[in-house]
């Protein structure tokens, strides 16, 4: 199998993919899905019903990334756009971070942070949708009993493609996840509870816009996401900034609470918190994630 087709990826400068590659090798959620190193990520997306295999390096002596897209088949210009709106927000390749980091200038613990991770754009599940799954496989079981359960929906559809000569899968799309009954959700996942949850939420989720849930109100998304079986306030803000990219509020976790700790030298309490983030205006949630990943 050759390239079907090569993307040029334009990038809000400044970015550092190898940043970028750094939080994908140690993303515990992602671990094995896909080939990172030398500079290059390797990974399948399935788009417009479409199984694409992405080859993404740095464009070298010019801004922004290309990707050569692998197909068992010709790709249609649908998947070959998809595909680029996939890749562009999966990596917050337009996240132009110039007014975060202005703001950071003013907070010496917190530049320190940025000074570390310099260029490196927030990077989001490859979809809200696996980000809708995972929010929910992941819920009070150990990690690796949540990674067997996602292996076992991507097994389950197939989705393979080669890249190199080496075969990849990619997550199944909603119309494959859709086509479950509640028998087969159990018999993947080997947990009624999670099952159940999976079975009843994703038709929810289909009546919802990617659009919508990217660009509307953000009190209106939260509110729909909260009304999903299985998700509940910490599910709806991890959906909201990891699966979303929706970076305008930022809730005091414990883990964010620690990360703020180290960086600030001292316990920080959730007021205190709050008010630092509130500095931050609509880059809050940028501060959070710099915060976990920099810490």
């Amino acid at each position: 199998m050759g390239t079907v087709a090569t993307l040029d990826l334009p990038t809000a400068e400044p970015f550092d993919f190898a940043a970028s590659l750094r939080f994908i090798e140690r993303f515990p959620a992602m671990t094995g899905e896909q080939d990172s190193g030398n500079g290059v990520l390797v990974k399948a997306i399935r788009e417009a019903g479409t199984v694409v295999g992405v080859r993404l390096r740095a464009a070298g002596q010019r801004p922004g990334l290309v990707a050569e897209l692998f197909t068992d088949e010709p790709i249609s210009d649908a998947a070959r756009e998809a595909v680029r709106d996939r890749l562009t927000f999966f990596l917050g390749l337009d996240d132009d971070l110039r007014e975060f980091y202005s703001l950071a200038a003013a907070d010496p613990p917190f530049e320190a942070v940025v000074r570390k991770l310099h260029g490196y754009h927030h990077v989001k599940f490859p979809s809200p949708l696996e980000m809708l799954c995972w929010s929910i496989l992941c819920q009070r079981v150990p990690l690796p009993a949540a990674r067997d359960m996602k292996r076992a929906l991507v097994e389950a559809c197939g989705n393979e493609v080669a890249v190199d000569g080496v075969m990849h899968q990619a997550f199944p799309d909603l119309e494959q996840l859709l086509a479950f009954d509640g028998a087969r959700w159990l018999e993947l996942l080997g947990n009624q509870r999670k099952a159940d949850y999976l079975h009843r939420a994703l038709p929810l989720w289909a009546q919802l816009s990617e659009n919508f849930l990217r660009h509307g109100d953000y009190d209106e998304i939260q509110n729909a996401l909260l009304r999903l079986p299985g998700i509940g306030p910490w599910s709806a803000t991890f959906l909201l900034i990891r699966g979303l990219g929706r970076m305008e509020r930022m809730a005091p976790d414990r883990e964010a609470l620690r990360a703020a700790a180290r960086v600030y030298g001292k316990p920080i309490s959730e007021s205190e918190f709050l008010e630092i983030a509130d500095r931050y205006g609509p880059w809050r949630g940028y501060w959070g994630h710099y915060l976990r990943v920099g810490a």
